[in-house]
């Protein structure tokens, strides 16, 4: 379980109205049954995420982003060898604690989102920044070039 660093609910400041907007599109689209699921799963992905991209796409994606997303993905050190799509969730479900299985599914599910505020482009952007195995995390199919 992913505990909150924010401290309990009772003492948290309101979300922004687009920052609910997303977490409401992550929930509807992981089917979690409420919003405090979808925002342990946005976290997760978005941490996971800032660690992985750097640079303009990084820069531009945070930009796009509801503030307290933004944070997220800008608070985390990129590493400095990133990580394949299949590496980058067996690491997150081992920060969870969550199996692969859950562990991609909430992957999927901040991704729709995160590609809904990124648009087309700056998603393809972000997609040849990254190793290998991210297109499909991303709903888009992975293809290689004809060698």
């Amino acid at each position: 379980m992913i505990t909150d660093v924010h401290g309990p609910l009772e003492h948290r400041q309101p979300y922004s109205t687009a920052y609910e907007q997303m977490l409401e599109k992550v929930r509807y689209e992981g089917a979690y049954p409420t919003r405090e699921k979808a925002d342990e799963a946005v976290r997760l992905v978005l941490a996971g995420l800032g660690r992985q991209l750097t640079g303009d796409e990084r820069v531009d994606l945070a930009a796009r982003l509801p503030l307290e997303a933004a944070h997220v993905l800008t608070a985390q050190i990129p590493d400095a060898q990133p990580l394949t799509g299949w590496a980058f969730v067996k690491d997150l479900a081992a920060r969870r604690g969550a199996s692969m299985a859950t562990t991609r599914w909430d992957t999927g599910s901040v991704f729709s989102a995160v590609v809904a505020h990124a648009g087309p482009d700056l998603t393809t952007r972000i997609l040849h920044q990254l190793p290998t195995g991210y297109a499909l995390l991303f709903g888009r199919a992975e293809l290689n070039p004809a060698a």
